[in-house]
């Protein structure tokens, strides 16, 4: 499946060390102004290469746009309804960096999987399943985010925990570590959505949530989604977990919490929707592993190369492209809540 979205949709394709990567947006709506320059800078964010904290790659990612589009002003385009055919080149690749490597499984890593599920695997940095193909996201997402901003809707996300580390000032310090280790660490992302209106997702199989984290998980490096106070609330009472109404402007009611993360009953409540996402640690560390060959033989393994040390660095801008991506989404579902 290469597809994600229900009106507001994406279809990717590429593989990391192909020609591009890229994909085509459904769904968008016509006649809304976007500025290139905004939509760039949004790939610039995910962009590898910049510092000592990501991998070493080095990709302009710069965003050819193929159709969907007219000329709106300087540095502005207006879209046209129809689908949006996108790519950005892969310029940095260097597939014979797996050679030594191409006929072993690294461990925590889809190379095993993914040869079980289709007979056969793109060895050259993990094609499909490397992050390289969230490109295609950030792009879906930036779209969204510019049309979302324009109805006061505003969604944010960054890294809140690196290694067990909160401390945002440590993080960089800590990650360097790792690296010259040879090692990885996980990492934890904080999102918020704030200005959503009240009523968008459905009770049953369409929750608001459900969406969400569909999405978030669907990202390569999540093991985790939770929203709200999340796990936390288990081992709350009903009264601590409760989130109290008082009268508030208008026949919209005044919330005294926000347990609940902004969504009820799987439907936005109009409150800011809060969420974490949690990334396991990179799997390409060069700690000597065991592991077997394609044979079936044993062997040790120790993964050299331009990983990232932790994959939620660079992850955090593909949260926020996927929210924004779901909340547009979502929008376009509602039958009461309008883009006008």
């Amino acid at each position: 499946m290469n597809t994600f979205g229900n009106i507001y949709r994406l279809t990717s394709f590429g593989e990391s060390h192909g020609p591009a990567v890229g994909g085509v947006i459904d769904g968008l709506p016509p006649g809304e102004i976007f500025s290139f320059e905004a939509l760039q800078e949004e790939l610039d964010r995910r962009r590898p290469g910049r510092d000592a904290s990501v991998s070493a790659r080095r990709e302009p990612d710069r965003l050819i746009l193929l159709s969907g589009f007219l000329p709106a002003g300087e540095g502005l385009i207006r879209s046209l309804g129809t689908p949006v055919g996108f790519y950005v080149a892969n310029t940095d690749c260097l597939p014979g960096a797996y050679d030594d490597i191409r006929g072993l499984y690294r461990p925590n890593h889809a190379d095993y999987a993914w040869e079980r599920k289709y007979g056969l695997r793109d060895w050259r940095g993990g094609g499909r399943a490397s992050g390289r193909e969230t490109v295609s996201r950030v792009v879906y997402g930036a779209f969204a985010r510019q049309i979302l901003s324009r109805r006061g809707i505003s969604v944010n996300a960054e890294v809140s925990a690196v290694g067990g580390c909160a401390n945002p000032a440590e993080f960089s310090d800590v990650i360097v570590r790792a690296r010259s280790l040879g090692d990885s660490l996980g990492g934890i992302v904080s999102a918020t959505v704030t200005g959503v209106p009240a009523g968008l997702g459905e009770p049953t199989f369409g929750k608001l949530q459900q969406m969400l984290a569909s999405a978030m998980l669907s990202i390569g490096g999540v093991h985790g989604f939770d929203y709200g106070d999340g796990i936390s609330l288990a081992s709350m009472t009903g009264s601590e977990a409760a989130d109290g109404m008082c009268p508030g402007d208008g026949d919209a009611p005044r919330f005294l919490s926000n347990h609940c993360g902004g969504i009820q009953g799987g439907i936005s409540n109009g409150q800011d929707i809060r969420f974490r996402v949690f990334f396991k640690p990179t799997p390409s560390v060069a700690v000597d592993l065991p592991t077997v060959d394609t044979a079936g033989n044993p062997a040790r393994i120790s993964t050299k190369g331009r990983h990232d040390p932790c994959i939620a660095l660079r992850g955090a801008p593909v949260v926020k492209a996927m929210a924004a991506g779901v909340i547009l989404d979502a929008m376009l579902l509602a039958r009461t809540v309008s883009l006008d």
